[in-house]
């Protein structure tokens, strides 16, 4: 699966989309330094070991017209498992509400994160899906692998009844802009997730969806109308594989779970890199920042069978602002006052 770099005649197991973005940074050559003998075609041991503790995993997936969604599965500890290096069995069935319901069809491409917050570790993977079944799939691994636990903030997870009623459906709103529940669900937010997705071959191992995390302080994603959102991209392990997705098929799915009630909040939407301006100046830490169109917004009210307590924000926040801050810095830089 792996393709050769025309410039570097160096193997990597990045596509277009990532390659362009590392070519852009200056980081190509530095990131095939590591990247390709970390990411690989199988599930190490130890990665096995890690996702059949956990009760959850975030997915992403995409629909029949190409829009990404990030979902989250649920279930007791032993719901994820590994027949074989190159096989992740997931037993479980989406969440009332939840996108995936659709999503999961034969063949489908899927990408995964198994993410513990209480240790801040987390694991990546994507694959196809090779077998279905009523109470769950088999995916065929593609790429399998680790990621820096910057950014996430501690949670200790205090109710897990995971067995939720599935005939049971939640109170359930789909619309295509933000509204007021959903308005206060983005501001209050230190945590998201977000799946984008590049597949012109689906027989390549480097092309489908992929899910990722994003954290901050609360209110970091800026709600800028009820049809477009903007966050700040900070530094990370420089893979850009959410960032390569969105430049060549410029779309994403959020997700934003609240962690205290179970509800969920599913956006859809354009996605476009803003890699420059006075807003990216001003906010203390980011590379870049991130603008999403709203398409399609769903929220499902308690829908999520799990509960956490927070204990402490990530160490890396310390280096990066926040959008109040930004704006007193543009203010001040003008000569004028924030409200101004």
């Amino acid at each position: 699966m792996m393709a050769k770099s025309s410039q570097h005649a160096i193997p990597t197991p990045f596509h277009k989309g990532e390659l362009e973005i590392q070519e852009r940074l200056g980081m190509r050559e530095k990131v095939h330094n590591y990247a390709p003998r970390f990411i690989r075609d199988h599930l190490p041991d130890e990665h096995c070991a890690f996702y059949k503790q956990l009760p959850y995993l975030i997915v992403g997936s995409a629909d029949d017209e190409g829009r990404p969604w990030a979902s989250m599965l649920v279930g007791r500890p032993g719901f994820i498992s590994c027949p074989n290096p190159k096989t992740l069995k997931v037993s479980g069935r989406p969440l009332p509400g939840d996108p995936l319901t659709e999503t999961l069809k034969d063949g489908a491409q899927l990408g995964f994160l198994g993410i513990d917050f209480q240790t801040r570790r987390r694991n990546r993977m994507n694959g196809k899906i090779a077998k279905r079944s009523d109470d769950g799939f088999q995916i065929a691994v593609d790429q399998a692998f680790g990621n820096c636990p910057q950014y996430i903030q501690t949670r200790v997870l205090t109710l897990n009844e995971t067995d939720p009623a599935p005939e049971t459906l939640p109170p359930l709103e789909r619309n295509s802009a933000i509204g007021d529940e959903a308005r206060m669900a983005i501001e209050n937010a230190d945590t998201f997730f977000i799946a984008s997705m590049f597949s012109e071959d689906p027989n390549d191992g480097r092309h489908g969806v992929d899910v990722s995390h994003r954290g901050g302080r609360p209110g970091f994603v800026k709600i800028v109308d009820d049809r477009t959102l903007i966050f700040p991209d900070f530094a990370g392990n420089s893979h850009f594989n959410t960032l390569g997705n969105i430049a060549v098929h410029p779309k994403a799915g959020l997700l934003f779970p609240d962690f205290k009630t179970g509800d969920m909040l599913y956006v859809t939407g354009g996605a476009k890199i803003i890699w420059e301006g006075a807003e990216m100046e001003a906010f203390k830490g980011a590379k870049r920042l991130v603008r999403i169109t709203v398409d399609e917004v769903i929220r499902a009210e308690k829908s999520l069978p799990l509960r956490w307590d927070f204990r402490d924000f990530s160490p890396s926040l310390k280096r990066t602002g926040s959008w109040g801050k930004a704006a007193e810095a543009m203010a001040t830089a003008r000569g004028s006052s924030p409200l101004s």
